[in-house]
């Protein structure tokens, strides 16, 4: 974090600890670091224009002000929510450290955003957006075993694009993923994703290379790893010749991955592990049902149906 002179050096030091905790003894991910430390640079900031420039002056009354001014800002209560989040994890740091003698957000209370139900495809979208495209791909193999790895693993853009060879066990059909924070997970491949990445590697992943070595499963020209970008416009491009309407993304895949093993009756546990989230309350959001969904389960179930 950048210093700005002597009156925030303090705070700074203080949220620098914070970072360090969070991403060493906590195991945050890489990109929440960067979003608490944006959002606890604007709460420090706040903090100075206000005269407080002591991480044990930190006060309830500060914290509240900080928040009515986010609000101010027009950010929306999502995104209030999340800075909020950042701030009240330094507080309890700085509590349990013993600079601050009471955590001054503990009673702090903020509207929770609506829960937004993730968009999943149906599964004749996700036939179309795997089948062939309508006009010929250079990478096609390529395409697809990537495409075909993230709808049957539901794996995140970023553990994809930085997905190596020796993660990948097609003989025996799994995937040991790194997920957020490095927490690894195993996950099964399925029979057409493992068949996919089986052409992949022995038909077009050679000529990718060119004599040169890589560890990583999915690479462009020179033999250089895809990047989060080029997926993300792979998928939209076969979205569009897919013909499907509205946002279609690789986290797209991940949603329809979930929504589709907890609709075919798999345990919500079972499918926190394999999306490789921490708390199952994540998970959660998954478990919205189709009204056809409903309609079936009702006639398969109920005497009178």
């Amino acid at each position: 974090m950048s210093k700005r002179g002597g009156a925030a050096a303090e705070l700074d030091g203080a949220v620098d600890a914070f970072l360090d905790y969070a991403a060493t003894e906590r195991g945050l991910a890489r990109k929440t670091i960067e979003a608490y430390a944006r959002d606890l640079t604007a709460f420090t900031r706040f903090a100075l224009e206000r005269g407080t420039r002591a991480p044990g002056k930190l006060a309830e009354p500060l914290v509240r002000a900080h928040v009515v001014a986010l609000a101010d800002r027009g950010l929306s209560p999502r995104s209030q929510a999340r800075a909020l989040a950042a701030v009240r994890g330094f507080l309890r740091f700085l509590a349990l450290r013993g600079t601050l003698s009471a955590d001054p957000a503990r009673n702090l209370r903020i509207r929770r955003p609506p829960s937004r139900l993730p968009h999943a495809l149906g599964a004749k979208d996700v036939d179309a957006l795997l089948a062939d495209p309508s006009q010929p791909e250079r990478r096609g193999l390529r395409n697809v075993a990537l495409l075909e790895l993230l709808y049957a693993c539901g794996l995140r853009v970023s553990e994809a694009v930085t997905l190596r060879g020796a993660q990948l066990n097609l003989e025996a059909g799994f995937v040991t993923v790194m997920g957020k924070g490095g927490k690894e997970r195993v996950v099964p491949l399925g029979r057409a994703a493992r068949a996919a990445l089986e052409a992949y590697f022995a038909r077009e992943r050679p000529g990718l290379l060119r004599g040169r070595a890589s560890p990583f499963v999915f690479i462009g020209p020179g033999g250089r790893p895809l990047t989060r970008q080029a997926v993300w416009k792979l998928v939209k491009r076969r979205a569009g010749g897919a013909g499907l309407a509205g946002r279609v993304s690789p986290h797209t895949l991940r949603h329809t991955f979930a929504t589709h093993l907890l609709g075919g009756g798999a345990d919500l546990r079972v499918v926190q592990t394999l999306l490789g989230h921490a708390d199952i309350a994540t998970t959660q959001i998954y478990t919205h049902v189709t009204p056809g969904r409903l309609r079936e389960v009702h006639r398969r179930h109920h005497p009178r149906a």
